[in-house]
């Protein structure tokens, strides 16, 4: 289920190989298919999985599988899932016209690590359920509730937001992180609008030696763990 509409609207996705299925296994999400191919139904791992599942898989040849698999090297185990819809207590995490699938992979996988309960991306970011997002999740997306929407500024209301830019905020170190924030991070270069800044209730900047300025996934990254390793960070 390649087209993000389609997944959408069937409110369906399929995740590859072993891992990402004993992800969604784990947390609790039943498969609605169990697609395998029959050198894969052979390994140990995989047919562990079999039998959580509870479900016969639909076994392809390879050539098939590898037909219908995002990868460039498919996995031989894949299953189709509801989108899940999830509730989590904890911060925020906006993001803004972020394109790059591995970054916005990158940015769930932090999230899930650091505590995080939900995630919130406008429409020009990259298609959180998408398989290259998926992959570079790495099972992050079953334990951060994410959203897309279509007015990212309005879906700030409420939250203690913190804006990351690039120069001129007060230094992550000196930022008042307590409770639950709302973290936004734009896209490299562009950075986060006008209209998203003015919401900010506080602008930080990650102190730097020289060079470039961190990839997006980096930043965040940083941010999220300079959260959750201060007291009460997580909670």
């Amino acid at each position: 289920m390649r087209d993000g509409r389609l997944r959408r609207a069937e409110r369906r996705v399929v995740v590859e190989g072993p891992h990402l299925v004993a992800a969604a296994l784990s947390a609790g999400i039943r498969p609605t298919a169990l697609i395998a191919t029959e050198a894969a139904l052979g390994k140990p791992e995989v047919g562990s999985l079999v039998r959580q599942s509870r479900l016969e898989p639909i076994v392809l040849s390879a050539a098939v599988f590898d037909a219908i698999a995002d990868a460039e090297t498919p996995p031989g185990i894949a299953a189709e899932i509801p989108l899940p819809a999830l509730e989590r207590t904890g911060g925020s995490v906006f993001l803004e016209g972020i394109q790059d699938a591995g970054n916005v992979g990158a940015i769930i996988r932090s999230a899930a690590a650091f505590g995080v309960g939900s995630m919130t991306l406008d429409r020009q970011c990259a298609d959180p359920w998408s398989p290259k997002v998926l992959r570079a999740g790495m099972g992050g997306h079953f334990t951060v509730g994410i959203r897309q929407v279509d007015d990212l500024v309005a879906a700030t209301a409420g939250a203690r937001l913190i804006c990351t830019v690039v120069h001129g905020g007060r230094p992550l170190r000196d930022a008042d992180l307590s409770g639950h924030v709302g973290w936004a991070f734009g896209a490299e270069g562009a950075g986060l609008s006008p209209q998203l800044l003015a919401r900010a209730a506080e602008r930080v900047t990650i102190p730097m030696a020289g060079g470039e300025s961190l990839n997006v996934a980096a930043a965040a990254a940083i941010c999220l763990y300079e959260a959750f390793s201060r007291p009460g960070g997580g909670s």
